[in-house]
C-alpha cells in the first residue's frame, strides 16, 4: 500500500511538472531583456512596460475578458434552466435524447463547430463581429453548464421542494429560495468552466470573428506568424495569474458552500 502510494505521488508530481513546466518557462522569459527565448539575459520589466504601452493589445484583452464574462453569465442562465428542464422530463428515453443532443457540441471538434456557425451566420446574412462571437461562445458554453448543474439536481433531496410547497411557497419562491441555493455549487462550477472555455477558445472564434472585432487568442496567433515577441510572454503571465485568481475564488466559494451544506445537514439531523 505504501509503495503504491509513493508511486502515485511520483506519477502525480511528474504530471504536474509536465503540465506546468512550459508555463513557468514562458513566465521566466517574460523577465528577460532579450528579444527571444533562446537564452535568458538580465532581469527586466521592459516587456511589461511595452505591454502596458500597447493600447491595442490591452483593448483586445479587455474586450476578450468582457466577451468571456458576458457569454459565461448568459450561458449559465440558459444552461441552468436547460438542466432543470431535462431533469424534469418524465420519460428516460426523452431525457437521454436531449442529453445526447447537449453533448454533441462538447465532443464535436472546434473546427466543425466554427465552420458550422460561419455557414449559419453567412446564410442568415449576419454581420460577423462581436455579436457573432458572443452567440457562438454562448452556444458551446451552454452544454458545459448543463453537465455541471445536472449532477447537483440528481443529488438534491426533492422533499425540500415538497416541504416548501406544503408551507405555501409559490413557484418563484421554491425556485429562488430552495432550488437555486441547492444548485449554487454546480452553477458556479459551470460559470467558471464557461468563462475559461471562452477565454481559451481560438478555433471557433477564428471562424466567426469579423474585421471590426478580434479576441486575444486570434490576435496572438496573427502576431505569432511574424515571430513571437516577449511582450506576449508578459501578457500570458498576467493571464495565467488572473486564471489562478479565478481558481482561488472558485475554491473559496466551493469551500464556503460545503461548510454551509454541512451546517444545514447537522441542523436537520
Amino acid at each position: 500500500m505504501r509503495k503504491n502510494s509513493l508511486l502515485g505521488r511520483i506519477y502525480f508530481g511528474l504530471v504536474l511538472v509536465i503540465l506546468y513546466l512550459p508555463i513557468f518557462y514562458l513566465v521566466y522569459f517574460s523577465f528577460s531583456s532579450g528579444k527571444s527565448m533562446d537564452h535568458f539575459q538580465h532581469f527586466t520589466w521592459t516587456h511589461y512596460q511595452t505591454l502596458f504601452a500597447d493600447h491595442r493589445l490591452l483593448a483586445i484583452f479587455l474586450e476578450t475578458l468582457m466577451l468571456a464574462l458576458l457569454s459565461s453569465l448568459i450561458a449559465t442562465a440558459i444552461g441552468t434552466l436547460g438542466a432543470i428542464a431535462i431533469n424534469e422530463m418524465r420519460k428516460p428515453a426523452k431525457q437521454r435524447l436531449y442529453l445526447s443532443l447537449n453533448n454533441i457540441l462538447i465532443v464535436s471538434p472546434d473546427v466543425i463547430i466554427g465552420a458550422s456557425f460561419l455557414i449559419l451566420f453567412t446564410a442568415l446574412g449576419f454581420t460577423l463581429g462581436f455579436a457573432s462571437v458572443l452567440l457562438s461562445h454562448i452556444a458551446f458554453s451552454v452544454p458545459i453548464v448543463v453537465l455541471m448543474v445536472l449532477p447537483k439536481l440528481k443529488e438534491m433531496d426533492n422533499s425540500l421542494i415538497d416541504a416548501a410547497r406544503d408551507l405555501g411557497a409559490s413557484g418563484w419562491q421554491v425556485f429562488s429560495k430552495v432550488l437555486i441555493p441547492a444548485l449554487t455549487p454546480g452553477i458556479m462550477s459551470g460559470m467558471f468552466m464557461a468563462l475559461t472555455y471562452s477565454l481559451d477558445d481560438f478555433a471557433v472564434t477564428f471562424f466567426v470573428t469579423g474585421n471590426g472585432f478580434t479576441t486575444l487568442s486570434v490576435e496572438i496567433y496573427s502576431r505569432a506568424r511574424q515571430g513571437i515577441d516577449l511582450e506576449i510572454n508578459a501578457l500570458s503571465t498576467i493571464i495565467f495569474l488572473f486564471v489562478m485568481l479565478l481558481v482561488g475564488i472558485y475554491y473559496f466559494i466551493s469551500k464556503r458552500q460545503g461548510k454551509k451544506a454541512k451546517g444545514v445537514g447537522g441542523l436537520i439531523k
